[in-house]
């Protein structure tokens, strides 16, 4: 008779997580710094204060840029009167020119139909020779050619004139309204704003130092959601999905903080063999600061009413996750039963098939012993 220690399969929500070290971060963080180079007057805001996206953070010198805004103002009042002058019908002096010498062709021309008109009359009375009359008929039809070509470079002049100088006009125009957006634009630049809501979490500069678009004057992290990112062993990211469950438990100890995975990585970190995965955290009272290390622990299955028994209770067949447990059975005699497990967790097995809950198994004795050989339960296994 063998000795054997036993323990009841038990009925259990069987929860597998991966764990793995974390640091805390935020969820959107900025380095808010000057598009020009310009010396800071004055900062609204310090290191610690809580700011809304957009809100003024500093003001920088503007007084040589509010100068380029009212010249380039006056600029577009003159180009768009300008316009106005010469849409209005202002004509430049070669068209007066050309107008007086379609008057004087026109005029030239109603004296020659007159002339023609009495040496016709004449001609008809016998009073001149023919010759005369075609004279007369050659100079009205040259009048009448020149007051045409007048007439008609008058009109050519006028029109292209016109809208030539209507062009020029409204490209100057759009040049000074062009030049004015731009200084608006750089007088824009003079304000410092936040791009996000969030939390000064740096300060790098102060009132008179001078503002570049090389360096940063404020670091702006929105903590609203804090992003706990973790490096998973390879061997165990296969389970990790985006939406899952997760947790971050800081080391200096307190609650955990639930959360969901947002980001499980493509890649394997190369080097250590890890990848990287980042557990969304909720953080409306702003429990959680970035830079925080703990541990990340992923919920990767959940399974309810599982047949659970201690680990040490298998004896596995070799790279299968199959095996076999000895089972105290009736009359005192040990049951050979093959079970095919699942999930390890905390020093127990889950037992997909082969054994029933509330059975008692040996957890320990059970190594090499025969079926059906009589065996006794410790005392203080005894129920």
């Amino acid at each position: 008779m063998v000795e054997v220690k036993v323990a009841k399969a038990a009925v259990a929500e069987v929860r597998i997580a991966v764990s793995a070290p974390a640091f805390l971060f935020a969820r959107q963080q900025a380095n808010i710094g000057a598009r020009i180079t310009a010396p800071i007057r004055k900062l609204l805001v310090r290191k610690g204060d809580n700011v809304a996206a957009n809100q003024l953070l500093a003001q920088l010198e503007n007084r040589d840029v509010l100068a380029q805004r009212e010249e380039a103002a006056a600029a577009v009042a003159d180009a768009e009167a300008n316009l106005q002058r010469v849409t209005s019908g202002t004509l430049p002096t070669d068209v007066e020119r050309a107008r007086g010498q379609a008057a004087t062709a026109e005029a030239a021309l109603n004296q020659a139909q007159k002339f023609y008109e009495r040496r016709r009359q004449l001609f008809q009375q016998g009073a001149i020779p023919q010759r005369d009359l075609q004279l007369s008929e050659t100079e009205l039809a040259q009048a009448k050619v020149n007051h045409e070509v007048a007439r008609r470079s008058l009109d050519l002049l006028l029109n292209q004139s016109r809208e030539r100088e209507i062009l020029m006009a409204k490209s100057k125009l759009d040049q000074a309204q062009a030049r004015l957006a731009l200084v608006k634009a750089q007088l824009e630049f003079t304000e410092i704003r936040s791009t996000s809501d969030g939390t000064i979490t740096e300060q790098f500069m102060f009132p008179g130092d001078m503002a570049k678009p090389d360096a940063p004057i404020f670091t702006v992290m929105d903590l609203s959601v804090a992003v706990a990112r973790s490096q998973v062993p390879e061997a165990e990211a296969s389970a990790l999905r985006v939406g899952q469950p997760c947790a971050f438990m800081p080391t200096d100890g307190g609650a955990s903080f639930g959360g969901r995975i947002s980001v499980v990585n493509q890649a394997v970190d190369t080097q250590r063999r890890t990848v990287e995965t980042w557990c969304e955290i909720p953080n409306p009272k702003r429990a959680l600061r970035a830079g925080a290390f703990g541990q990340v622990r992923i919920v990767t299955g959940v399974w309810p009413k599982s047949v659970v028994v201690p680990l040490a209770a298998v004896q596995f067949v070799e790279g299968a996750s199959k095996g076999v447990v000895m089972v105290a059975g009736e009359k005192g005699l040990a049951v050979k039963r093959e079970v095919e497990t699942g999930e390890t967790f905390e020093g127990n097995v889950r037992v997909k098939t082969g054994l029933a809950a509330g059975e008692s198994v040996i957890v320990q004795g059970a190594y090499g012993l025969p079926d059906g050989t009589r065996i006794r339960v410790r005392e203080d296994d005894k129920q």
